[in-house]
C-alpha cells in the first residue's frame, strides 16, 4: 500500500510519506502511534557480497539517515553470516559462494560508507554495526532445527516470491538459500533481544524475510515488532535503479570515482529529478519543490543541484565541489579536468586506440567502440577519431595526459606507466 501524502503522529513517518519512500507496512498505525510517544530502534540488513553497497542500496540508506536525524536509534546489520548463505529474493539463480576471508575483505571496505550518512558513536542515539555472524555461526545445527526450524512451515515458506518466483521460472534453489529466510527471521528476534530493535526496514524484495522475523519473534518471545519497505526504484525509463551502461554505480570511492559517481545523478532523467532530490538528498522539500519546477534548460540546474547534494552526501563536500568543477572544466571549457578518471598505459607497447576505450572502461566491448567510432562519438583530446587503426603513443600527451571521450559524457585520462 502506498502512503505518500497521508498524515502521521510521528515525524519520521511524515517525511519518509512525503518524499515517496514508503511501500508497505505490516501495522502502520501501531508504528506510528509507538514512534510518536518516543524514540524507537530500527535496523536494516546488507550482506557483503562486494567490497561496495551500491546505489539500488541507498534508499535504505537514507531511511536510516532520517531515522537518526528524526532521534531515534538505528542499527546497521552487516550480513557476515547470512552472505554464507545468500539471499536468494529476485534472483534466477545462486549466488556465488564467497570464502570467509573475501566476506571480511567486504566487511572492512563497506563499513566506512555508512559513516557518511550515519553518527557512531557510544551515545544512546548514535548508529550501531552489527554483524549476525556473532551468532550465526554459534549455532550447533541440531538446536536450530529444534528452537527454530519448528516455527516455520514449509507450506507457508513455498508462497514466499523469493521462492516462488525461482520455482516457477524452473531455476534452481539450493537447500542452503532456502535457509535464508529463517537465518534472517533470527537476526530480527536476536537484535530485539539484545538491541531492542522494533522495526526492520529495507526493499520490498524483502517483505516475506521481514514477515517472518516479526511472526517469530512474537511465537518465541511474545515481541511486538514492525515492518516497512520501500517501493522497486526504477528510472524514467523503467530501468532498475543502480545500473548503467558500465555496470553498477558503487557507492565506495575505491570502486567509482567521484566523478563518475557525480556525473551518474547529473545525467538524471528530466522526469526522475524530482523524485530523486526526495530520496536521495536531504534537501528542504521548499527548495526541491522549487528545483523541480523548473523547466526548459534550466532543468539543467535542477540536475547539477541533484548531483552535488547527492554527492557530497556520499563522498564529501569538497569531492562534489571538485567533480562540479572537473565537470564545467571538461564540458563548457573543453579542458581536462583532474578529476577525470586516470588510467595507466605502456604507450610504448603499441596500444590500439579501440583497446585503449575498452581498458578505460567506455566501452563494454571493442564492437561497442567500433559503432560509437562510425558514429563519430571517439574523440582523442577533444578531436574526432576516424581510424580503428590509430595507435597510442607519448607524443599524444598533452600535460602529460591523453583525454579519450565517448560521447559527450564519458572520459578519461591516459598517462604513461
Amino acid at each position: 500500500m502506498s502512503n505518500e501524502n497521508q498524515s502521521f503522529k510521528s515525524e519520521f513517518l511524515n517525511i519518509l510519506s512525503e518524499r515517496g519512500f514508503i511501500h508497505q507496512a505490516t501495522d502502520m498505525e501501531a508504528l506510528d502511534q509507538k514512534m510518536s510517544e518516543g524514540s524507537i530502534t530500527a535496523y536494516v540488513g546488507y550482506d557483503m557480497t562486494a567490497p561496495s553497497i551500491h546505489v539500488g542500496n541507498l534508499v535504505s540508506v537514507m531511511m536510516l539517515h532520517w531515522l537518526q536525524k528524526c532521534g531515534h536509534n538505528p542499527i546497521v546489520l552487516l550480513g557476515g553470516g547470512t552472505t554464507r548463505i545468500g539471499d536468494p529474493s529476485g534472483r534466477d539463480e545462486t549466488r556465488q559462494m564467497l570464502t570467509d576471508e573475501k566476506i571480511a575483505e567486504n566487511m572492512a571496505s563497506i563499513r566506512s560508507i555508512f559513516e557518511q550518512f550515519l553518527t557512531f558513536g557510544d551515545n544512546p542515539s548514535d548508529a550501531k554495526l552489527v554483524n549476525n555472524d556473532d551468532w550465526l555461526s554459534t549455532f550447533k545445527y541440531i538446536d536450530f532445527l529444534r528452537e527454530i526450524g519448528t516455527h516455520f512451515t514449509i507450506n507457508r515458506m513455498l508462497t514466499f516470491d523469493s521462492v516462488k518466483l525461482r520455482l516457477d521460472r524452473e531455476q534452481p534453489l539450493t537447500f542452503l538459500e532456502f535457509n535464508y529466510m529463517i537465518m534472517q527471521a533470527y537476526d530480527f528476534m536476536e537484535l530485539s533481544k539484545t538491541h531492542g530493535c522494533s522495526l526492520q526496514m529495507g526493499g520490498s524484495d524483502q517483505w516475506g524475510n521481514i514477515v517472518n522475523g516479526i511472526e517469530l519473534g512474537r511465537r518465541v518471545n511474545g515481541d511486538q515488532l514492525y515492518g516497512l519497505t520501500t517501493p522497486l526504484i526504477t528510472t524514467a525509463d523503467g530501468k532498475k535503479m543502480g545500473k548503467s551502461v558500465n555496470g553498477a554505480i558503487w557507492l565506495n570511492e575505491a570502486m567509482l570515482s567521484s566523478y563518475d559517481y557525480w556525473q551518474f545523478w547529473r545525467n538524471t532523467h528530466d522526469g526522475d529529478v524530482g523524485r530523486f532530490l526526495r530520496l536521495y538528498t536531504d534537501l528542504p522539500m521548499d527548495e526541491i519543490r522549487r528545483l523541480e519546477a523548473l523547466e526548459g534548460a534550466e532543468i539543467n540546474d535542477a540536475k547539477i543541484a541533484l548531483a552535488n547534494a547527492a554527492t557530497a552526501m556520499c563522498r564529501g563536500a569538497d569531492a562534489a565541489k571538485t567533480a562540479e568543477s572537473t565537470a564545467r572544466e571538461t564540458f563548457i571549457k573543453g579542458g581536462a579536468g583532474d578529476d577525470l578518471p586516470t588510467f595507466k598505459m605502456d604507450l610504448n607497447a603499441s596500444v590500439n586506440i579501440i583497446d585503449a576505450f575498452v581498458e578505460a572502461g567506455l566501452g563494454k566491448s571493442k564492437g561497442e567502440v567500433r559503432r560509437l567510432m562510425k558514429q563519430g562519438g571517439l574523440k582523442l583530446n577533444d578531436t574526432k577519431i576516424e581510424t580503428e587503426n590509430l595507435v597510442l603513443s607519448s607524443n599524444m600527451l598533452n600535460d602529460g595526459k591523453i583525454k579519450l571521450s565517448a560521447g559527450k559524457k564519458r572520459h578519461a585520462l591516459i598517462i604513461s606507466e
